[in-house]
């Protein structure tokens, strides 16, 4: 997902995610980015621009953070000062591009996001399954004589 209120923005990187392959949903402030991550089938990674109207990337963040979902996000501006990087991340993002930014350099953020998402679904299927064989192992030992 990419929430950025700039058009001619929002179109550069919505094109080139999409030569790259991926499903993109472009958002045009932080209300509607938040509606989409709130979602049932919300994406699993999301780019934030910082200074949207109304909600702004740093408010996604946080709101995202407080619904423990899972997403990696991105957080996209002009600030860069190293206390605006610090003040991002401590919103929630897991990472920080600054405008104007490389097309290469994004798409390697992006392949980074995508492996630790993989992890987390990795992990949290594998957590499944210890507790449904501690589960298991509880229902044996109820069976067992003493």
């Amino acid at each position: 997902m990419i929430a950025e209120d700039d058009p001619v923005s929002t179109e550069l990187i919505s094109t080139r995610l999409t030569k790259w392959g991926y499903d993109v949903v472009a958002t045009k402030d932080g209300a509607e980015a938040m509606t989409i991550l709130r979602g049932k089938d919300a994406p699993s990674l999301a780019i934030l621009d910082w200074m949207m109207p109304g909600l702004d990337g740093l408010e996604i963040c946080r709101r995202v953070r407080e619904t423990k979902k899972t997403v990696y996000i991105i957080l996209v501006t002009a600030r860069g000062e190293k206390e605006n990087v610090i003040e991002g991340l401590r919103a929630g993002a897991d990472d920080y591009l600054i405008k104007p930014f490389d097309k290469d350099e994004l798409r390697a953020r992006i392949l980074v996001g995508l492996r630790v998402m993989e992890l987390q679904e990795a992990l949290v299927r594998r957590v499944e399954e210890l507790e449904s064989a501690a589960l298991e192992i509880r229902s044996l030992k109820l069976q067992l004589p003493l």
